[in-house]
């Protein structure tokens, strides 16, 4: 049975970007920084998932959270209920403990590494960028409050909340929306380059025509990132002249 995050390939003149968020541009960095030991934030989630588990003397494991990265909050959360089988409590009931737990936590995201360049570098040269991203505008604004000047670089941002995003990843609906956005779109799906680090999200991607790179979390089995056009460590490892896109002026440090 084929892996259900593998997915078909198709690549073409890049012209626009996409990003995700979490753990793409998104991250906190530990003190001193050490590249092995990356704080994404997703991680956020996991944590706070994993002390709700513990209640319940269940671990939270990667095979789960694989199935749940990308998807809208209430869709996660049901996944959540039913893979772990805690009856005695609803996907409603767990997002709003979740919640609680989160706030204090969004606030010290921090930009994951190669994020700034990449993004400064592509909106000097003129290529219009955009977020694409799951979160819900009060996570998107708790993540982004240290980091405004830098999203504001954005032609636009597309939040898992918006109307027009009816299902979540893997569903197209979120790549599709921010193609129409920008200046003269829709955007040919052929001419726009996706980063992700999530398999689902990689799906999402590929499912409306684009092509993907992806920046896997390094904890994340190898089984779930097929079907990305380029597999990368970091963003800094991001070469935008092998995909016709103006080259750095400099090597990344």
């Amino acid at each position: 049975m084929a892996n259900p995050t593998s997915c078909d390939s198709t690549k073409g003149s890049i012209t626009h970007v996409i990003f995700d968020m979490d753990g793409l541009l998104l991250g906190k960095i530990p003190h001193p920084p050490n590249p092995s030991s990356l704080i994404y934030t997703e991680k956020f989630y996991t944590e706070v998932q994993e002390i709700i588990l513990a209640r319940y003397n269940k671990t939270f494991d990667w095979s789960l959270k694989a199935k749940m990265m990308g998807k809208k909050a209430i869709e996660s959360a049901r996944i959540f209920i039913e893979e772990t089988g805690i009856d005695s409590l609803t996907p409603e009931e767990f997002l709003v403990e979740r919640e609680d737990m989160l706030q204090s936590l969004f606030p010290t995201s921090e930009l994951m590494p190669g994020a700034s360049r990449l993004i400064r570098h592509l909106h000097a040269n003129g290529i219009p960028i955009c977020v694409a991203t799951g979160s819900h505008k009060r996570h998107f604004d708790l993540k982004t409050q240290r980091h405004g000047e830098l999203f504001s670089l954005m032609h636009h941002i597309v939040l898992g909340d918006d109307p027009e995003v009816k299902q979540g990843k893997p569903s197209p609906d979120i790549f599709l929306a921010a193609a129409k956005r920008f200046e003269g779109g829709p955007i040919d799906p052929q001419n726009i380059l996706v980063f992700e680090d999530a398999p689902l999200g990689v799906c999402a991607a590929k499912s409306a025509g684009m092509t993907a790179v992806m920046v896997p979390d390094p904890r994340l089995d190898s089984s779930y990132q097929g079907g990305a056009d380029q597999i990368l460590s970091s963003l800094l490892d991001f070469n935008p002249y092998e995909w016709g896109l103006p080259p750095f002026e400099k090597a990344a440090s």
